[in-house]
């Protein structure tokens, strides 16, 4: 797993990027001083991040057959960003994002997603390769691989490094997501918990 970077000494104040990844490119779409970014902002960043830098993004990409592997590839005080990968059998436990949007984007291979939004049914869907999706607070959900060939995924969260729940089942989720934080950390709080923090 993962889960440390650097990012650029002239830009440290303001982002912090994977060293396979820090581009200009990568700078410019992140745009740092973006408090929050609603899930079609989040949805647009990873599909521009799964199609644009591919080529990075495959030379970084791990697989473990002990546990889920992830890596994080850029931080702001708005929007963290990851990729994560999926052999078969690999799955998340059923959870919300802490009343983060959220979106993800499959770079390869292709996932079941199981969601529901509070008092709605619970619904799945394919997602393959391409397929990019954005996400309000209000859902919880279990993204689960089980397909014959691995996986893998960029994910985006607005704001960053709010704690996911998890239920035993999506049944379990409570009438309505808790809000947000009234206010967002500075990066300086936001690169000491995310020496503590995955995905």
């Amino acid at each position: 797993m993962t889960s440390t970077f650097a990012g650029p000494t002239t830009d440290r104040d303001r982002f912090d990027l994977h060293p396979a990844l820090d581009s200009r490119l990568l700078r410019d779409v992140v745009h740092p001083s973006r408090d929050l970014w609603t899930p079609r902002e989040l949805r647009d960043l990873t599909s521009f991040v799964a199609s644009e830098l591919t080529t990075g993004l495959l030379g970084i990409l791990e697989y473990s057959a002990e546990r889920r592997w992830w890596a994080r590839l850029g931080l702001t005080e708005g929007v963290e960003l990851w990729l994560l990968s999926w052999l078969p059998g690999q799955a998340t436990e059923p959870h919300d994002h802490g009343g983060s949007a959220g979106s993800f984007t499959v770079l390869q291979g292709r996932l079941r997603e199981d969601y529901r939004y509070p008092a709605g049914p619970i619904r799945s869907a394919v997602r393959e390769t391409g397929d990019a999706l954005g996400f309000g607070s209000g859902r919880a959900h279990q993204v689960l691989n089980p397909f014959d060939a691995p996986a893998a995924t960029v994910h985006a969260y607005s704001p960053p490094l709010v704690p996911t729940r998890e239920y035993a089942s999506l049944l379990d989720i409570p009438d309505s997501i808790p809000p947000l934080p009234a206010r967002r950390l500075p990066l300086a709080e936001l690169r000491r918990l995310a020496d503590l923090e995955g995905p």
